[in-house]
């Protein structure tokens, strides 16, 4: 027999003993069908499906300590799942493994009105906080398109379209606690505002992608509900000049509280799927926050800047209605833009980029587009210069899937050479790894491994993830 044959034999006998140990404890909460399995590995793009062995729905923080026990004595992967919304394979179980479904976790289990702090389960979606937050006068403001777990949002350093605003969750995460490899429970933080206190662990577990461990609880940073909300649509005659708009707003001071950009292949996908009727042009979605006096005054100054870029009549949503209608065409941006290719699969990706070099980046990535024959809508949370294409690929022909990794390979060449990132805000997972070396170099990986190997010396927390 072969040594990789062994290896796979063992690897298959450490597994098959964690599900018979889990299996007495857990009942019928621990499932190893195929469709649940695959369910908990990638389902959303066009990185393949690898499910783990076995899926466990826990309840506590004390079960994910038995879960990853048990792992650790035998050596076996855990990948920690929430609403499996992550677009780099971040859930993917390409060791096979023991997937820890954390959704059962969804209790808020405090609010501090007067420290604008909460503290929640993993599995609290942000949507459920914000409902249980309403009659408190309060809300958590980033808003990823999709209704992500917070836990999730956490562990791949999510933002949205109020970041440019409110922040990421780098920024509203105060504090965490955490299952480590080894089956220890560590708390990063407390709930004061700061603190120069040793290591900023909270800081390091946010954006890990459960590599390092996972998390059972968070401390989050809330914000009142604006007394004022108005906002609307803004279209311009090109994606440069609607760029340019919102450099010089952000320059100026201009609080904006979201600042979107659709280009005119996203806006016919919107209208379609979410019944808008929009000028098909490069078009601006904008939201102020604050009183009714200070709203008014931010959407005039945006007014005049947007019509030295070419901007059009700027039209206002004013019921909430309308805004809500809006707001949810452009979560919905993603699923709008599947019927443009039927049958394609979607590459959403993401690169990030100093705001001075938006409409340079943005620019050539469209004349990208048009020059290589592509489908790919772009839209993005500009206002911090980060943006998004939705590439639409036939899995089918081997030419157009090359196309497509030639595509975002010169998308995130073009972004790491402007001083940007490979991904603003959908992580690293499977799909960005081999990025992670030109943007960090070698000695940060080292760093970075050198993390990894003291809190996981086995390997055993979302292998594969991350580090190339």
């Amino acid at each position: 027999m072969s040594a990789t044959a062994t290896t796979r034999e063992a690897a298959g006998t450490a597994v098959a003993s964690v599900i018979a140990e889990l299996s007495a404890v857990f009942g019928d909460r621990l499932t190893a069908g195929r469709a649940i399995r695959e369910q908990h590995a990638n389902t959303i793009t066009w990185l393949d499906n690898e499910a783990p062995d076995a899926v466990v729905f826990v309840e506590s923080t004390e079960e994910v300590q038995a879960v990853v026990r048990a792992c650790a004595r035998e050596g076996v992967p855990v990948i920690a799942f929430g609403t499996g919304t992550s677009l780099e394979g971040q859930i993917n179980a390409p060791r096979g493994g023991i997937s820890i479904d954390l959704s059962r976790m969804n209790r808020v289990l405090s609010v501090h009105p007067e420290d604008l702090d909460c503290v929640v389960e993993p599995g609290v979606t942000r949507k459920q906080l914000n409902e249980h937050l309403r009659d408190a006068g309060l809300f958590f403001p980033i808003d990823p398109g999709a209704d992500a777990s917070l836990g999730g949002m956490a562990s791949t350093r999510a933002s949205g379209t109020n970041a440019v605003r409110y922040g990421t969750m780098k920024e509203n995460v105060i504090a965490l606690t955490a299952v480590l490899a080894n089956g220890e429970v560590i708390t990063t933080a407390r709930r004061a505002k700061k603190s120069s206190a040793g290591y900023d662990l909270t800081r390091l577990f946010v954006g890990a992608e459960g590599t390092l461990g996972i998390i059972t609880s968070l401390t989050l940073r809330l914000s009142g509900i604006p007394e004022a909300i108005s906002g609307g649509v803004c279209g311009f005659p090109t994606v440069r000049a609607a760029c340019d708009a919102v450099i010089l707003t952000i320059q100026s001071g201009l609080p904006v509280a979201r600042i979107e950009l659709l280009d005119e292949v996203q806006v016919r996908a919107c209208n379609a799927y979410s019944k808008l009727d929009l000028a098909e042009q490069p078009t601006l979605f904008v939201e102020f926050h604050g009183t009714p006096a200070s709203v008014h005054e931010q959407a005039e100054r945006f007014g005049e800047i947007a019509a030295e870029y070419g901007g059009g009549d700027f039209k206002w949503a004013t019921r909430p209605e309308d805004r809500t209608r809006l707001w949810q065409a452009r979560h919905d941006a993603y699923w709008a833009c599947l019927p443009l290719k039927p049958g394609a699969k979607a590459l959403a990706t993401d690169v990030c980029v100093p705001l001075s070099r938006l409409a340079d980046c943005v620019d050539e990535t469209k004349r990208d587009i048009e020059e290589m024959g592509m489908l790919a809508p772009i839209v993005g949370h500009i206002g911090d210069g980060n943006f998004h294409t939705v590439t639409l690929v036939d899995m089918s022909d081997p030419q157009d899937v090359a196309k497509a990794g030639d595509f975002i390979s010169r998308m995130v060449k073009r972004s790491l050479a402007m001083g940007g990132t490979a991904t603003g805000e959908h992580g690293v997972g499977q799909g960005k790894r081999k990025y992670m070396e030109a943007e960090h170099g070698a000695a940060t990986l080292d760093a970075m491994r050198a993390v990894k190997q003291a809190l996981d010396p086995q390997n055993i927390m979302n292998p594969g993830k991350i580090l190339p």
